[in-house]
């Protein structure tokens, strides 16, 4: 198959490309300068193309047969207005970018996966989230989601995925690196009550999970990438403690972290017990179900 990933330089877009080059895929990366390409290599390589490019020669993609959405600058910053703006623009911009260049094609586009958020849901700490659940959020980024979520119902596609993805675990960046450096440093600890929530999933899964929607051509919609474990922050933190060796006793409180993090304090003050009842439903094989086995893993690499 011929796929095209936006936001293929980053955490999952990286492992995604390597996998499927590695299966023999052919693999376009859309970016937005052409990066230096080593020709030395003896493995796999991408085709880079710039999305000036895509816009103006929108045949040079035609055959494309699945495209992986995942553009989006981080959310992991303070949320001043310019940020704001940033994070909302680097979403929308690229999706309806994809919905013009996906009118134009001689043929309807097959597949479009494109990332989301599971925040949009909103905090709880008793209800479980499944892809029946409305979306119910009111802050910042639960809106932020939805209007992704409407930018990619207006791509032209045979079939639409929309991932909600939970924060995801990787000894290569993203939030597991973020939480681990206290414990470093020795002073890890709950934050606020440490009774919220926190869903997630293994990087390995989330690939694996991309995957087995481009080849199962029944599931569509709304997925939840996410462990079918959730747990508290306190019994995370109790987990990094246990498996990397370092104590889990300085707590963090509320207030601090409203006022070292502002706004952005609700990515580890709230949660979402968030459960992917349809990759589940659809037969989908979790290889780390449980915080423990993938932390394990993790630790490993």
């Amino acid at each position: 198959m011929k796929m095209l990933l936006s936001g293929g330089t980053g955490l999952i877009g990286t492992k995604l490309a390597e996998k499927w080059l590695h299966e023999g895929h052919e693999v376009i990366i859309l970016t937005r300068s052409m990066p230096a390409v080593d020709n030395s290599s003896r493995t796999r390589q991408p085709f880079y193309l710039t999305w000036s490019q895509l816009a103006q020669m929108p045949a040079i993609a035609d055959d494309v047969d699945v495209v992986v959405n995942l553009a989006g600058e981080t959310i992991n910053q303070r949320w001043n207005e310019n940020a704001k703006e940033r994070i909302r623009k680097s979403r929308l911009e690229p999706t309806r970018q994809i919905s013009d260049w996906a009118a134009k094609r001689h043929r309807t586009l097959p597949l479009l996966i494109s990332a989301s958020g599971s925040s949009v849901y909103g905090s709880s700490k008793s209800d479980r989230f499944d892809e029946m659940s409305p979306p119910a959020g009111q802050d910042f980024l639960s809106d932020v989601v939805r209007q992704w979520e409407a930018a990619a119902d207006q791509v032209p596609a045979q079939r639409t995925v929309k991932l909600r993805i939970a924060p995801v675990l990787s000894s290569e960046g993203g939030a597991l690196q973020k939480i681990l450096l206290p414990y470093r440093f020795g002073v890890g600890g709950r934050l606020g009550s440490g009774q919220q929530p926190f869903s997630w999933i293994h990087i390995d899964d989330i690939i694996r999970l991309i995957d087995y929607i481009a080849h199962d051509k029944s599931i569509c919609g709304v997925i939840n990438a996410s462990a079918p474990e959730s747990v508290t922050n306190e019994e995370f933190g109790r987990k990094i403690s246990s498996i990397y060796q370092k104590p889990h006793w300085l707590p963090m409180p509320a207030a601090a972290l409203k006022l070292m993090l502002g706004e952005m304090s609700i990515l580890v003050l709230e949660g979402q017990h968030v459960f992917p009842m349809k990759a589940l439903q659809h037969g989908f094989k979790f290889r780390y179900p449980t915080v423990e086995k993938a932390l394990l893993a993790l630790k490993e690499k």
